[in-house]
């Protein structure tokens, strides 16, 4: 074991060494960098980085040490590469006076987002219009003293750890983030965009992928429990409406345990009653809000969710969301809808832009063990526009129960033009699944249970066409319908253990 070790200390000498002198390396303590901790290192950095692109490209070596920096200008060709021990440490902003991190930009389309996703050079590492660009190595990003979690407009003050617009062969690889401000990753506008195996222990949004084209999310553990965790959105930030398209998310766990505490490996819960929006924690799998270009072609396969909110695609300023495969997740611990398929008409863009469009969806192989009592999962369209073709199959999901007949009463607020999330729409008159203004759903091998006995139906329908359901079980007391309906048409129900072989070609208000 002595020898290995020996052997491993002396490659690790020897890349160190080798990192300094080969050409194309660029060593930032070359270019008077201390790696104290305390000295600025941000002229050190960006001269390594200027010096690299001169020549045509290169990696930028960080070797172990703590960096504290103001912005970093990444360079089109060149990679930033933080080894094990290297630590580029976001500085605190000036108390008085000028300096600090560079101040947003311009930018005329700003009253359709916010102001986080309208500007990105109020960044700690920020690149735009750059072609062949990486992050990389095993070292960190640490934006707790330098690092907002909300937008702000103070000069020399940031919010986002990476930001980067309009670039093109994006690499971000193996880095751990802490405390990444308002955004650990903003990417927007990037086409062929690759993140893989980086560690996020953070404060709001994890990687936001805006406007995105042929995108890949892998391997990666994102703990954010203030926001979103991996979030896809289509905003109007580039002055015109851009899908987010082409993107698979695969491999992924995503947590919303206090801050700070996936990092240190202690996984507290204390924090839930500070969450900014005041609801529960987040650190979910998104799509939206921001929907103006809306998102097609897009799977996510293999990823885990634990103490968080569920999977939620939205589409409520005008985009359309279709052409979605979403496979083999397991959740525990969801604090609201397991799943939340939403279509509204918030319609926060130019004026004139028609409702959107959420269809061709297929959800599978999904076990959720442990969801709120409050909500269910909701699949929801606005009257005139329905969410239309979406397949769920072998789904287990295990809720707590404990729902009560006052609950089953409610009437959810149609909530058009209301901020898209189950929070907002209130408690569901179901445990199971909430469905209004719906066409042509499938449910296979769905199966439903709860810890508690609850007094809602397992299914809510309103408004729903062409309702297919194969082999589906829930529990329910026996003084309580399986399906409530109303205004449905085209449902057909059949090798079930919760209600016989039946078919309702219309039914304006009922139950079975």
């Amino acid at each position: 074991m002595r020898c290995f070790l020996l052997v491993v200390a002396q490659l690790l000498f020897s890349f160190s060494l080798l990192a300094q002198a080969q050409p194309g390396y660029f060593n930032v303590r070359a270019y008077g960098a201390t790696g104290n901790g305390k000295t600025l290192d941000t002229p050190a950095i960006n001269k390594a980085i200027d010096a690299a692109a001169a020549v045509g490209g290169g990696t930028v070596y960080l070797p172990a040490g703590t960096y504290a920096s103001y912005s970093v200008h990444l360079k089109s060709n060149v990679a930033l590469f933080l080894d094990q021990g290297a630590t580029l440490l976001a500085a605190a902003p000036p108390t008085n006076g000028p300096g600090g991190y560079d101040v947003a930009e311009p930018n005329e389309s700003t009253k359709f987002q916010d102001f986080g996703h309208s500007h990105w050079h109020n960044s700690l590492i920020w690149g735009e219009n750059l072609v062949n660009v990486s992050i990389l190595g095993t070292g960190s990003i640490d934006g707790k003293m330098g690092l907002t979690r909300e937008g702000t407009r103070t000069p020399g003050v940031a919010n986002k750890a990476i930001a980067l617009k309009l670039c093109r062969n994006v690499l971000i690889r193996d880095i751990t983030i802490l405390y990444g401000g308002h955004f650990g990753i903003l990417a927007t506008g990037i086409d062929n965009f690759t993140v893989d195996n980086v560690k996020m222990d953070t404060n709001r949004d994890g990687i936001d992928v805006d406007c995105c084209r042929h995108v890949r999310i892998s391997n990666c553990t994102i703990n954010s429990p203030f926001d979103d965790a991996i979030c896809l959105k289509s905003s109007y930030a580039l002055g015109f409406a851009r899908a987010t398209e082409n993107v698979t998310i695969t491999n992924c766990e995503v947590t919303g345990y206090d801050r700070g505490t996936a990092f240190d490996g202690t996984y507290q819960r204390k924090e839930a009653a500070l969450v900014p929006d005041k609801m529960d924690v987040t650190g979910r799998i998104k799509f939206g809000t921001e929907s103006n270009g809306g998102f097609k072609n897009i799977t996510i396969s293999n990823c885990v969710f634990e103490y968080c909110r569920g999977l939620a695609l939205e589409t409520v300023d005008g985009g359309i969301l279709e052409d979605v495969t979403i496979t083999n997740l397991t959740m525990r611990d969801i604090v609201n809808s397991p799943f939340y398929l939403r279509l509204g008409a918030r319609m926060r863009g130019p004026e004139g832009t028609p409702v959107g469009v959420l269809r061709r969806v297929k959800i599978s192989n999904v076990v959720v063990y442990n969801a709120d009592v409050k909500y269910g999962s909701i699949i929801s369209g606005i009257p005139g526009h329905d969410i239309e073709d979406v397949t769920l199959d072998n789904i287990r999901i295990e809720f707590q129960g404990g729902g009560t007949k006052a609950q089953a009463a409610i009437v959810p607020a149609e909530g058009e033009k209301d901020y898209p999330d189950p929070g907002h729409m209130g408690d569901m008159p179901s445990y199971g699944f909430f469905i209004r203004h719906v066409k042509n759903l499938e449910m296979r091998n769905i199966d439903l249970r709860y810890k508690t006995e609850d007094q809602r139906p397992p299914f809510v329908l309103i408004d729903v066409k062409d309702l297919r359901l194969r082999n589906i079980n829930a529990q329910h007391p026996a003084t309580v319908p399986a399906f409530t309906l109303q205004s449905v048409s085209g449902f057909d129900i059949k090798d079930s253990e919760l209600l016989r072989d039946k078919q309702v070609k219309q039914m304006a208000k009922g139950q079975l």
